[in-house]
């Protein structure tokens, strides 16, 4: 690699830690080409990426971010997962480190806050962008649909509820 490759690595990474919303580093020492291939597919149906750099090129790609606290993981043969997604990423690498012991989380950061390996794992317990919406829509939605519930009654029940009032107004 020439050194205009490099600087070009180099300008890739800065602007990968810099618009990021997670960046989850890990070691994946013994995975075969199949099961990183498959890494990156879980990675791109979340909405994630997955780049393999020299970890010199990482570092000084990190000179002068915000989360440049990372570049201390930067040993041996490591991966970054990231996505725009605050979740997204530490998601797929939470669930996939369960499921094979060769890939291991070594933490990461989430824009200014480093994150430990419980700190991955505790963003990848929270919900998504995605989830939080149609969580939000929910909520909005329940009250119209009681109301639409209670207008599209059959008649006998708007019935028994009348007569129920008029007989506590008789009563008083």
């Amino acid at each position: 690699m020439d050194r205009a490759q490099k600087e070009k690595v180099v300008e890739e990474l800065g602007q990968i830690f810099e618009s990021s919303g997670v960046v989850v580093v890990a070691h994946y020492a013994g995975l075969t080409v199949a099961e990183m291939q498959d890494f990156r597919a879980r990675m791109r149906e979340a909405g994630a990426s997955v780049r393999v750099a020299k970890n010199k090129l990482a570092k000084i790609a990190l000179e002068g971010k915000p989360n440049e606290k990372i570049g201390d993981l930067l040993n041996g043969m490591t991966v970054l997962a990231f996505s725009e997604d605050p979740v997204a990423a530490a998601k797929v690498a939470d669930e996939y480190a369960k499921e094979n012991d060769k890939y291991v989380v070594l933490g990461g950061a989430m824009g200014e806050d480093y994150l430990d390996p419980a700190g991955v794992k505790a963003v990848a317990a929270m919900p998504s962008r995605e989830e939080l919406i149609a969580q939000i829509v929910t909520c909005l939605g329940a009250p119209a649909s009681n109301i639409a519930g209670a207008i599209g009654a059959p008649a006998s029940n708007v019935a028994s509820i009348l007569s129920t009032i008029e007989e506590k107004a008789e009563a008083a």
